[in-house]
């Protein structure tokens, strides 16, 4: 039986782990994680929250290609803070309110092109937003 999702794997370009750890350590407030073993020399980077709930693996696929409709739908907190914060880091966000009944929700991209949802439950907005 299925309890929880361990990861997401997204793919990314060689080469691009300097630009992977700007994005999702600057910007989003990830910590990296080491990779184990035989892992850590195939390229490529792991992210994850401070308490190790949410772990983004991004691998080195050759030749790359981002997909364009594939992508991790993100929980978040502070949505507007997070999105003022992308935007300010040079990430497109892109609002979309009218579709999911509930939820506040925007996408935007990683810097190889990975497209990331974010959303939060309305009335969980935290004090102060």
């Amino acid at each position: 039986m299925i309890t929880a999702i361990d990861h997401i794997q997204l793919a990314a370009p060689q080469g691009s782990e300097k630009l992977l750890r700007a994005f999702y350590v600057d910007a989003l407030g990830l910590v990296e994680v080491p990779r184990p073993g035989r892992l850590a020399s195939r390229g490529g980077c792991w992210f994850s929250d401070d308490d190790q709930h949410v772990q983004l693996h991004l691998g080195i696929e050759t030749p790359y290609r981002a997909s364009a409709k594939a992508h991790p739908g993100l929980r978040v907190e502070a949505i507007e803070s997070l999105a003022a914060r992308l935007e300010a880091f040079g990430a497109l966000v892109i609002w979309d309110d009218t579709t999911l009944p509930g939820h506040r929700r925007f996408h935007s991209q990683d810097p190889v092109g990975n497209r990331l949802e974010f959303l939060q439950p309305i009335g969980r907005e935290p004090a102060g937003q």
